[in-house]
């Protein structure tokens, strides 16, 4: 009976984690925790423990707590994002060619446009021919807890084009880290990874559930693309869209759903967090405030990501609708999709990373904070605009 009650107690905890709410104030609770420390006697502490390698050197896994965070738990963290992407692309609302159209063709405005008024803005600014590309991603767990917590009675259409825009600019913007940062590339681990995914691919194709043969395959093929000297978070995504997600006759439900609803939880209440916790701690003064409004390269990190996306994911948007190319999701206006899209501003997790990735020392530290400051700017307006559409949205549904 006890049993019982824990593994009941267990089951709803995930339940609760699985919230985007929840992900979302649990992430947001790291990102304070991390400037606490980062700004108090305890600043040295956390700088210590983020800077201490573990790991063996075989390989070149004898990484820092903080890349083990940024390299491996946001390996899971798109493993997730990656299987429900697939997901709506192949059973979900995203199954047409013009539905997908839209988040796709809007998520490439939502990171051309970012990266034109973020170099316009930036110029010859020293760091700028690294840090151009921080702008154009969106945070999919904030984006996500934000529109849940202001925005509920938005159409669930709302939630599946943000969510597949996000997928897609991330997926954009790792790109761009694998080009722009891999100092080294390393054939022979580039074609195990290949190797592995493909029979990662087969044993799907094949029907094979045996999750010790996965678990496995999963971590090498994460170390092959590691050692490839490419961003291994790719591992991640590619893993997820090579699980199957159509249904067995007689089977439950498919590998992709069981994992998500397995992992989720992992991702939202762990992951993603503990990156926050050693990615979010920058030391805030008065000199990095001023810097914000005086140094080009922040004020180009945050004029793309406030102004650039919105502006990026409407036009492109408007452009795919009106040539035919796209159609808007069901039930959502394009009031609606402009609060949405405000959204696009909070890139938070991956414009950390890229930030991390392209800068260092004091300009690393200044761009994140500014990442950080447009990020919570985005956040507060789309939460405005969105809590009017939800009031419309309410409205409507008790007129009806």
């Amino acid at each position: 009976m006890v049993r019982r009650r824990t593994g009941e107690a267990v089951a709803e905890f995930a339940r609760f984690l699985r919230t985007e709410t929840v992900g979302g104030v649990i992430l947001l609770c790291a990102t304070a925790i991390a400037l606490l420390l980062a700004n108090s006697p305890l600043r040295e502490v956390y700088y210590t423990v983020r800077d201490t390698r573990i790991g063996p050197h075989l390989l070149h896994l004898n990484l820092t707590v903080g890349d083990w965070a940024k390299d491996g738990l946001l390996a899971l963290f798109f493993f997730v994002a990656g299987l429900e992407l697939k997901r709506e692309l192949v059973v979900g609302e995203l199954s047409s060619l013009r539905a997908a159209a839209l988040p796709a063709i809007a998520a490439a405005g939502g990171m051309v446009i970012p990266i034109g008024l973020a170099l316009l803005v930036g110029g010859n600014a020293p760091g700028m021919a690294e840090a151009w590309a921080i702008p154009a991603a969106t945070d999919i767990a904030f984006a996500l807890g934000v529109l849940a917590v202001t925005g509920s009675a938005l159409p669930t259409s709302a939630r599946i084009f943000l969510l597949s825009l996000a997928v897609v600019d991330d997926l954009g913007a790792i790109l761009i880290i694998a080009v722009m940062f891999t100092a080294s590339f390393d054939l022979v681990a580039a074609a195990i990874a290949v190797a592995l995914f493909g029979l990662y691919a087969f044993l799907q194709h094949k029907r094979v559930r045996t999750s010790w043969i996965y678990v496995p395959l999963a971590i090498g093929a994460w170390v092959a693309v590691h050692s490839a000297g490419v961003h291994a978070t790719i591992a991640g995504v590619a893993l997820g869209l090579l699980t199957r997600v159509r249904s067995d006759p007689g089977e439950h439900e498919p590998p992709a759903l069981r994992l998500e609803h397995r992992l989720q939880p992992i991702s939202a209440g762990f992951a993603v967090p503990v990156f926050a916790l050693f990615a979010a701690g920058i030391p805030i003064n008065g000199e990095a405030l001023r810097s914000l409004v005086t140094d080009r390269l922040a004020l180009a990190v945050i004029v793309g990501l406030i102004v650039g996306k919105v502006l990026g994911i409407v036009l492109a948007a408007v452009i795919a609708v009106r040539l035919k190319l796209a159609v808007l999701p069901r039930d959502v206006g394009w009031r609606d999709l402009g609060a949405v899209a405000m959204l696009g501003g909070v890139g938070f997790t991956v414009s950390l990373l890229i930030a991390d990735l392209a800068l260092d020392g004091e300009q690393a530290e200044l761009a994140k904070t500014a990442v950080l400051v447009a990020s919570a700017v985005a956040s507060l307006l789309a939460a405005a605009l969105l809590a009017r559409r939800n009031k419309v949205h309410r409205a409507a549904e008790d007129d009806t």
